[in-house]
């Protein structure tokens, strides 16, 4: 059994905390919710007043907070987690927030000789639930190991993405995927709402094409990351689709603002050339754009 504290005990954080304890833990925690507090409780989890004296001779510290701000806040201000942690713990911080935040709260504990992982959470509170989270983890590989037995606990992927500050690093990444492809699928479907598709064949439809599979499993393994640009789908195609739908969606009144952004960048593809290429050629475009020594 490992002594925990748990500060931040959200929709996220508090079945987190109950699959630590399901795990035979014993899980302090601090949320500045009652409604929270009382809801770890119930689920067999002891309260404290403070995040020091949630922290106070716990092995491992778990932070899962709203921001970066907040983060620092529970760690460094008066009755805050630093009070009450012994140099032998670790923090394990959990929440989405800056890397430069990461990066600064990770310095300055390590001033005081406590360790810190950042390891924020993939899919959503559903998993969370589930003890199925994805957890992308940033590290010293001796951290990554005491850290992991708890992480296990509560996820069933653990990524190790590279040392200090990447877990953080790759949320961002992962999030602003996700987050654009939310828009851009709700711009889709309202388009074809609009083109007078039954909604549920289209969503068929694209998912047994690369449109609902997502280019990172299909397209681009198979060709721009290999560094093939023979065309299996050729930008200027590409481009002449995207202006047919563009034009279609005017036509109907639909405002598609992501998909108008990308065909400015598939016609600079065409200016510069790369006309006859994969359309995965976009990625090696902006690459050396952003990269031209590389």
């Amino acid at each position: 059994m490992t002594n925990i504290a748990f500060v931040g005990l959200g929709t996220m954080g508090c079945v987190m905390a109950k699959n630590l304890m399901k795990a035979g833990h014993s899980v302090v925690g601090f949320d500045p919710s009652g409604t929270a507090m009382n809801r770890h409780v119930l689920n067999g989890g002891l309260a404290a007043q403070s995040p020091a004296e949630a922290a106070k001779g716990a092995e491992v510290v778990i932070t899962m907070l709203p921001n970066g701000d907040v983060v620092r806040h529970a760690v460094f201000d008066k009755d805050g987690i630093i009070e009450g942690m012994q140099d032998s713990a670790i923090l394990i911080d959990m929440s989405t927030i800056h890397p430069s935040e990461t990066d600064s709260i990770r310095k300055d504990l390590a001033a005081k000789n406590i360790a810190m992982v950042d390891a924020p959470v993939g899919r959503t509170s559903v998993e969370a639930a589930l003890g199925t989270s994805l957890f992308m983890v940033g590290a010293e590989k001796d951290d990554l190991e005491t850290a992991r037995p708890i992480l296990e606990c509560m996820g069933d992927t653990i990524i190790d993405c590279g040392g200090p500050g990447t877990g953080s690093r790759m949320k961002i990444v992962n999030n602003l995927m996700t987050t654009s492809l939310n828009v851009l699928t709700a711009q889709v479907l309202t388009f074809s709402d609009a083109t007078g598709l039954d909604r549920d064949l289209a969503v068929s439809v694209m998912n047994g094409t690369a449109a609902g599979r997502g280019h990172m499993s299909t397209t681009y393994p198979a060709k721009v990351l290999k560094g093939d640009l023979t065309p299996a789908f050729m930008i200027d195609l590409a481009k002449k689709d995207l202006d047919i739908a563009l034009t279609l969606s005017k036509e109907l009144g639909v405002s598609l603002s992501l998909p108008t952004q990308a065909e400015t960048i598939y016609a600079d593809a065409q200016e510069a050339g790369r006309g006859g290429q994969d359309w995965t050629a976009i990625y090696d475009m902006l690459h050396k754009d952003q990269f031209p020594a590389a």
